[in-house]
């Protein structure tokens, strides 16, 4: 009997990660790609690989028609979606239902219900996650918009009902203010999502965000992975994260771990999802920010300082494998410290705009405690079509300064030429003193 085959519906280096867990399965593989795309790893690192489309986005990697006809044509009965482009997307989910395939993740009811912010925000309150003071969707009368807002008070986040990632909020810290945020998000919502739903919720200004990497079983049983610390963002985009997070009282990291099983458990979650908390070191109370129903790009750091394979665990629950023994809550314990930077092909000195290009030159480190995950090599091309992310560095060590010392030092091997990169700009924040002393926030590099 042959091995079933799994398909990978995603590109460059989480593309790489999936077919390097399926594989150690015992899985076929299956890559697809864009046209940009033919030439890089992932189209060659699978078995047998489709071509899905042009290079546009929402007709190749976000084409569900093409992906389901590339897993008919190539027999692959599983379909991992990775993150970003479908990995969140409910009708895609259930769209691979009902092809007969299996989707290698939540239902698509969860995935839903977790979409909608103001509806996640009410599951939490009904798991008795703490959550900020907040709207639900605003009505579309702008002359009702000014007393909600001042019953949430300011300074508040104006925030997308079907956003994520960063993408579709606003700060506004002044009334006057607030009708043009309102619009603009609503505006930009309706573009980005299909949805121009908005909602208003406080924003603490020097808070950090810590997330709770948790693994649902769907049948009423969760465990978690411990706790991640993503505070460094830029523009609400995350640029360093680590594991354990540092300087966190353990009466709140245990608090900020049960509140998130809670929540996992109350919907009958199944697979890899992430709590996300905005954590106020002042007072020491957090709060649900949102639920992520996918694999996170920093899962990396939660592997290396667990010992599991997060991929590997979703695709094994996905075929009907008994996965709970494995990820017993007794038997998962923290072993050192972990932490990983995105290196982005952005030029910092110009304001981070994109810089594509050919990768004139790629050497990647290699070293202990180091893992590099990169969807590129060297001659490649780094296109402007998608995300740019070239690489992830992740350092393990046995506490936070070794941790850090030995990301430095990839950092300072890694030679990137023909494109610009953040790499040195990472490499400064390493070296912040308010990153080593935790007096950073999600808001400091946004500050300068």
């Amino acid at each position: 009997m042959s091995a079933p085959i799994l398909l990978v519906a995603n590109r460059g280096e989480i593309a790489l990660r999936v077919i390097r867990a399926a594989r150690g399965l015992g899985l076929g593989t299956v890559s697809v790609y864009s046209e940009a795309d033919a030439d890089l790893p992932h189209a060659q690192a699978a078995d047998r690989s489709v071509c899905i489309g042009p290079a546009r986005a929402q007709d190749s990697y976000m084409n569900i028609p093409a992906i389901l006809a590339a897993a008919r044509e190539t027999g692959a009965t599983l379909i991992h979606p990775g993150y970003g482009f479908l990995s969140e997307n409910a009708g895609f989910a259930q769209a691979v239902r009902e092809a007969g395939l299996v989707f290698v993740g939540p239902d698509p009811e969860h995935i839903r219900l977790m979409g909608d912010k103001h509806n996640a925000r009410t599951a939490a309150l009904a798991a008795g996650v703490p959550v900020l003071p907040g709207t639900g969707r605003l009505p579309d009368d702008p002359a009702l918009w000014p007393s909600l807002a001042e019953a949430v008070g300011f300074p508040l986040l104006v925030k997308a009902v079907a956003g994520g990632g960063g993408h579709g909020m606003r700060v506004v810290e002044d009334p006057a203010a607030l009708v043009e945020a309102i619009a603009q998000v609503r505006q930009v919502a309706a573009r980005a999502f299909g949805d121009d739903g908005a909602y208003l919720e406080r924003f603490l200004s020097r808070a950090r965000h810590v997330e709770v990497q948790i693994f649902g079983f769907g049948d009423g049983r969760a465990v978690h992975m411990f706790e991640r610390d993503c505070t460094l963002q830029r523009r609400h985009q995350k640029v360093v994260e680590e594991a354990p997070a540092p300087g966190l009282p353990d009466p709140v990291r245990a608090a900020m771990a049960e509140a998130a099983v809670r929540l996992a458990t109350s919907i009958g979650f199944a697979g890899a999802g992430t709590v996300e908390y905005l954590y106020d070191p002042v007072t020491a109370d957090f709060f649900f920010l949102e639920m992520n129903t996918r694999i996170q790009v920093e899962h990396p750091v939660t592997e290396m300082v667990t010992g599991t394979d997060l991929v590997a665990a979703q695709i094994r629950l996905a075929m009907g494998q008994a996965v709970a023994e494995d990820l017993r809550q007794d038997r998962l314990a923290i072993t050192g410290h972990a932490i990983e930077a995105r290196i982005y092909a952005e030029n910092p000195e110009k304001r981070f705009l994109p810089s594509p290009g050919p990768l004139d030159r790629l050497e990647l480190p290699q070293g202990e405690g180091l893992r590099v995950e990169c969807g590129y090599g060297q001659g490649d091309l780094v296109t402007p079509h998608y995300d740019p992310l070239v690489i992830k560095l992740i350092a393990h060590g046995a506490d936070r300064e070794q941790a850090i010392a030995r990301l430095l030092d990839a950092l300072d091997r890694l030679r990137i030429e023909g494109i610009r990169t953040n790499a040195a700009f990472v490499g400064a924040l390493l070296v912040d003193a308010r990153f080593a002393t935790l007096q950073h926030d999600t808001r400091m590099l946004d500050r300068g």
